[in-house]
């Protein structure tokens, strides 16, 4: 049996669709055989309506078989299409063509459900379309997700960098900010001192165990018989002899500016960097450190070697201060007068120089007689300090004695005092008070050029001061003529000289200073003062300057009448007594 229909059109699909299944279904094809074909030939003729065009459909069933072939028309140029299912022959066939028949009215019946199947097939294409839209957005979206996550971690990792170089470079700058901290505050503590001994020892101190494990400090003059058997490193030889740092370990250390040496045999296995110690002329001596580690830092170690530098310019000012000091000092007591010994009258002086500061040198006093047998007492201050604060004094001190044999009262002998000064040293100024003992007359005269007062104590007790209005300061530029003052003077009565140094303060000026030095003065007994004036001056001194700094000089000059019975006519101090 053959049967052939066209398909075209929906309709015709569906009536060939059908047909095969009865005459399967009539030939006795297995049902599963049955579902197989009909699969295949919906899917075929979908495909055939898909493509458009006019299809043929032939079915055939011979010897024990039932074949179904869709072909194209003639001359497309595509193979047909077959498929084909095994039926045992039916004792009576069934009619095809009523089959046919059937199967028209059937496919009529089936048109409309295939037309509302297509309108679904093609709902469902469009939201295949839309699902693969969608589809193609979500792996847009994706990319773009996985895009943004790579910009983000790599924006990460750029911040992590920066963050990781922003912390290297502050801890570099702490680093630093603490080695300059360091180098400036070691710097202030060793250029403080003018001791050379004490610079030497706060060497050691301020970098040990920060920057060194342990330092020696080795002074070339500072050595004695003993301490010149010391064994030095070969580096510190080699610094002291080229004058350049030393490195000595296993290891060279490439630090800058430091030549590299072979490890010292007196310290094996660590290692040392000796520094020179420099002046203008030739190194003072060696710093040898051990590192406090297993090395230095190239940093640390260029901070050392600027810290040694520093170290051996405080040493060269200390030095040259101690010895400017010695010379001043050596000239300032050698041109302190021997007090004369007066019938009536006692005298006692003391001179401190200073012990902080290039202050010594200023400061003077002075006592000799007139051709007229009057006593001059002088007690005086030269601005400025040192060698040539000294010098200065003695060339006023010689002066003053050459005018004083002339005769003269004391304003007198200031005012041609203060020309002498103004000519020979327009820069340089003075202050001093002059007072006149006569013998015989109970009259005290006195004059002052720009200097503390004096202190005047009865035989009382009551103490006043002798402020009458003083004279400018000696060599400056002005004319003066200096006054004279008189004052009573009782037997019993003492007079103080004194310079700044004893009662001035920083903090509290100069009158809190003399009101102390009229209470310590009105304190002594009369007999105290007739018995032991040398003891007085001192017992004056101790409180007066328990809470002084020292820096600047001090002179103290103390004359007592006696009284009329002679009882202090004892012998007067000829020399004053050095202070501590």
């Amino acid at each position: 049996m053959n049967h052939t229909w066209p398909i075209s059109t929906l309709s015709d699909a569906a009536r060939a669709r059908i047909t095969t299944a009865r005459v399967a279904a009539a030939y006795g094809v297995p049902p599963l055989e049955r579902t197989r074909m009909a699969a295949a030939l919906s899917a075929r003729l979908r495909l055939c309506l898909a493509k458009g065009g006019s299809w043929r459909f032939v079915l055939t069933v011979a010897k024990g078989s039932l074949r179904v072939e869709v072909s194209p028309s003639p001359g497309d140029g595509e193979r047909p299409w077959c498929v084909t299912a095994a039926c045992p022959e039916p004792a009576a066939g069934p009619d095809l063509d009523a089959a046919a028949d059937d199967a028209t009215a059937l496919a009529e019946a089936l048109l409309g459900a295939d037309e509302d199947t297509a309108l679904v097939l093609e709902r469902l294409a469009q939201q295949e379309e839309l699902v693969a839209f969608h589809r193609e957005e979500l792996h847009q979206t994706n990319q773009g997700v996985l895009a943004l996550h790579a910009e983000l971690d790599a924006a990460g990792r750029a911040q992590r960098e920066a963050f990781a170089a922003e912390h290297a470079a502050r801890r570099e700058a702490e680093d630093a900010r603490r080695r300059l901290t360091f180098l400036a505050d070691a710097s202030a503590t060793l250029t403080a001192s003018l001791n050379h001994e004490e610079i030497a020892r706060l060497l050691p101190e301020l970098l040990v165990p920060e920057y060194a494990r342990t330092a020696d400090v080795w002074l070339f003059d500072a050595e004695d018989e003993r301490a010149s058997s010391v064994p030095r490193a070969a580096a510190a030889v080699i610094a002291a002899r080229t004058g350049r740092p030393q490195y000595a370990a296993e290891h060279p250390g490439g630090l800058p500016g430091v030549d590299d040496q072979p490890p010292s045999a007196l310290h094996p296995g660590r290692s040392l960097l000796c520094v020179p110690l420099p002046t203008r002329s030739a190194p003072l001596g060696v710093v040898t450190l051990t590192a406090p580690g297993e090395r230095w830092d190239p940093d640390d170690a260029v901070m050392l070697v600027e810290l040694t530098r520093r170290a051996g310019g405080a040493l060269d000012n200390a030095r040259r201060f101690e010895h400017n000091r010695d010379i001043a000092e050596t000239l300032q007591r050698a041109l302190l007068t021997d007090l004369p010994t007066t019938p009536g009258l006692r005298l006692a002086a003391r001179y401190l120089p200073a012990t902080y500061g290039l202050n010594v040198g200023g400061d003077w006093y002075d006592a000799f007689r007139q051709p007229d047998g009057s006593l001059i007492t002088v007690i005086g201050d030269v601005t400025g300090h040192g060698l040539h604060a000294a010098v200065m004094m003695s060339q006023l001190r010689t002066a003053l004695r050459a005018y004083a044999v002339d005769g003269g009262s004391p304003g007198e002998l200031l005012t041609r005092l203060h020309m002498f000064l103004h000519h020979l040293q327009p820069d340089l100024y003075a202050t001093a008070v002059i007072a006149r003992f006569q013998p015989g007359e109970p009259v005290l005269t006195w004059a002052a050029a720009g200097h503390p007062p004096p202190v005047l104590r009865g035989p009382d007790g009551r103490v006043r001061t002798l402020d009458a209005k003083p004279g400018a300061m000696l060599g400056i530029p002005l004319h003066q003529e200096i006054a004279d003052h008189t004052v009573p003077l009782e037997p019993g009565s003492t007079l103080a000289l004194y310079t700044d140094g004893l009662v001035e303060r920083r903090a509290q000026g100069i009158d809190p200073g003399i009101d102390r030095l009229a209470a310590a003065l009105g304190a002594f007994r009369a007999e105290e003062l007739d018995a032991d004036l040398d003891g007085s001056a001192e017992r004056i001194l101790e409180p007066m300057l328990s809470d002084s700094e020292r820096d600047d000089d001090v002179c103290l000059l103390l004359c007592h009448v006696g009284h009329a019975d002679g009882h202090a006519g004892g012998r007067p101090d000829s020399r004053p007594r050095p202070g501590s």
